[in-house]
């Protein structure tokens, strides 16, 4: 049975890894210029704070992510893994939820603030946003699987109960 949570827990690692990848991917070749001479629009995400955000916050999960899958099965390091698992996904949430609020601004405007919809000019940019944002939430869905099968496994909640633990109600 142990060898069968390993395997899962590895694909659920590399699952994770290879959507925080795509994401900043995606979203660091997202550029688009467009407009008339003289005048121009560059459309890139490091002109938006929180798509920089986003971009640094999913490249440090995917390195983290890299990292862990070649932690040993029997390593005492796995519990504070959970942990990291836990900051790591709250960082892709917040990072996820502030590019989300950028792109729809982006995409619908607002009007009260009097900002215009870019996405009519840049369509090429707003579709790769888009792209980066789904794989994005892909990649958040996928870390939320693994921090509860994380959870589960590491700190096993029967394995607990047998051993002195706290008990169950």
């Amino acid at each position: 049975m142990g060898k069968v949570k390993r395997i899962c827990h590895l694909v659920l690692r590399f699952l994770a890894f290879g959507a925080t990848l795509s994401s900043v991917i995606v979203m660091a070749t997202s550029r688009e210029r467009a407009g008339f001479f003289p005048f121009y629009l560059d459309a890139k995400y490091t002109n938006t704070p929180a798509f920089k955000y986003f971009v640094i916050a999913y490249s440090v999960v995917t390195v983290y992510g890299f990292f862990v899958m070649f932690l040993p099965p029997k390593s005492l390091l796995w519990r504070f893994v959970v942990a990291l698992d836990l900051v790591f996904t709250m960082l892709l949430i917040s990072s996820e939820s502030a590019a989300v609020a950028i792109a729809y601004v982006g995409k619908k405007g607002n009007g009260y603030a009097g900002w215009l919809p870019i996405c009519g000019q840049v369509q090429s940019y707003c579709d790769h946003v888009a792209g980066a944002l789904v794989a994005g939430i892909a990649a958040v869905i996928i870390y939320l699987v693994l921090l509860f099968y994380s959870i589960h496994t590491v700190l096993d909640p029967l394995l607990l109960t047998k051993h002195g633990g706290c008990p169950r109600s």
